[in-house]
């Protein structure tokens, strides 16, 4: 099975706190996915529940031609305001290991996420990749950057 590293780093200009605040909460991954993925948290959370390791999050998305599909992660590390680590337990992808980290430098902070994935069906996943996955993460991650940067502006 062929694995695929990806790694997006965004400069914002906000407070460690303010970041922590909204990254962490399982809720506000929907403000900042692409509309088209009709993505939506499905566990029974609130806008204040703030992630933990162990933590169970459940989703429905339609990452390919609008087929609803359902996505289970696991909050596996946390470090507060430092980094945080979802790896997905059920969902579309053979691996799925993301690390979130959080620095603070002068004027804000920089997040850089690290994307470890592999796509299942052996040679079909890799032609899939190249063919059109591939593609649609790095879409879904430049999404994340300019809503990111409507939300809290730019450096």
């Amino acid at each position: 099975m062929k694995t695929y590293a990806l790694k997006f780093t965004q400069q914002i200009p906000i407070s460690m706190d303010e970041a922590w605040d909204f990254f962490s909460s399982p809720l506000n991954l929907q403000k900042i996915t692409p509309p088209d993925m009709r993505f939506v948290v499905t566990s029974d959370y609130t806008q204040d529940t703030k992630m933990y390791a162990g933590m169970i999050i459940t989703y429905k998305i339609s990452p390919l031609l609008g087929i609803k599909m359902n996505w289970m992660t696991e909050i596996t590390h946390v470090a507060d305001r430092q980094y945080f680590v979802d790896e997905q337990r059920f969902g579309p992808y053979a691996l799925w290991h993301h690390q979130h980290h959080f620095k603070e430098i002068p004027g804000g902070i920089e997040m850089t996420d690290i994307l470890n994935y592999a796509i299942p069906y052996s040679i079909f996943g890799t032609i899939a990749n190249k063919a059109f996955v591939g593609k649609k993460v790095k879409d879904i991650f430049n999404y994340r950057v300019k809503a990111v940067e409507q939300l809290f502006g730019k450096m």
